[in-house]
């Protein structure tokens, strides 16, 4: 895979769908890869996302999608994971025994996910592969209808896309590609966790006001400065708004978990949540 070099951000018109002006930066910044484990490694929630990830699908019911497996030749249930990264879930996952269609939309993380993923020994024919791939999460047409068994899209990925509509859209792939009865596993910050941190009142105030008055923004959507970028875009979810989402695209959803304001546990309480866990099925 090669990478053409950027430079500067481009404007609006010219980036992926989606995409916003600090999402680009972010995803072209091989700093950012090079230590992202590292960082993951300290961070409450990557911990929590991966047990709920392993033991949710371990209660998932799946049919062998017919890829057959590098190491027994056996055909392995496939999970899509969007928003890979370096493969810090893809690697536990196809530890598992599932077959991992690891997609990014950032070249450095795919290849830190490629040397980071060792295939299992030989004698292994529990374990499945992990195969990247890099595409822009609101265009996933290459993708066959229906290929997949299950998905995944974790830490918040979904609102690192820039627009509703661009949002359903990525949602509606997820639908698409995965069989019918399949399940997705999904995560989301919380918009109301705002009033839990300094300076939150304003800032969702200055978000509802930006979406009052320009057609480009969306209650919920902030810019915030992340890992040496001035303005990461974000945007936060109410309960109401992602359920809505999802069924427009097709999904029911079977259970929300509420994660706590440090990441590290769930929790009842909507006041104590930073964000939500939901599982969905097609």
């Amino acid at each position: 895979m090669s990478q053409p070099p950027h430079s500067t951000t481009p404007p609006d018109w010219q980036r992926p769908r989606g995409v916003a002006a600090g999402t680009w930066q972010y995803v072209h910044q091989r700093t950012i890869a090079r230590h992202y484990d590292d960082f993951v490694a300290d961070t409450p929630l990557c911990e929590l996302d991966r047990r709920y990830v392993l033991e949710t699908l371990s209660t998932f019911s799946h049919r062998p999608s017919g890829i057959e497996s590098a190491n027994s030749g056996a055909a392995k249930p496939l999970v899509l994971d969007l928003g890979a990264g370096t493969g810090r879930l893809a690697l536990p996952v196809s530890r598992r025994g599932y077959d991992v269609l690891a997609v990014d939309l950032s070249h450095p993380m795919l290849e830190q996910l490629v040397q980071n993923f060792a295939p299992a020994d030989d004698d292994d024919d529990q374990a499945g592969t992990v195969m990247p791939m890099r595409a822009n999460l609101v265009q996933l047409d290459a993708i066959a209808d229906s290929v997949a068994d299950h998905a995944i899209c974790m830490f918040s990925t979904l609102g690192m896309i820039q627009g509703r509509a661009n949002r359903i859209q990525c949602l509606c792939h997820i639908a698409r590609t995965v069989r019918p009865g399949g399940g997705l596993i999904l995560h989301v910050h919380r918009r109301w966790a705002a009033l839990r941190e300094t300076g939150g009142w304003a800032r969702l105030l200055r978000s509802r006001v930006r979406s009052l008055c320009s057609r480009e923004a969306e209650f919920g959507d902030a810019t915030y400065a992340y890992r040496g970028l001035e303005k990461m875009f974000m945007h936060r979810f109410s309960e109401n708004e992602i359920k809505s989402d999802l069924k427009a695209a097709g999904w029911t959803v079977e259970r929300i978990d509420r994660v706590g304001i440090d990441g590290s546990d769930l929790v009842t309480s909507a006041w104590d949540a930073s964000g939500l866990f939901l599982v969905c099925r097609r």
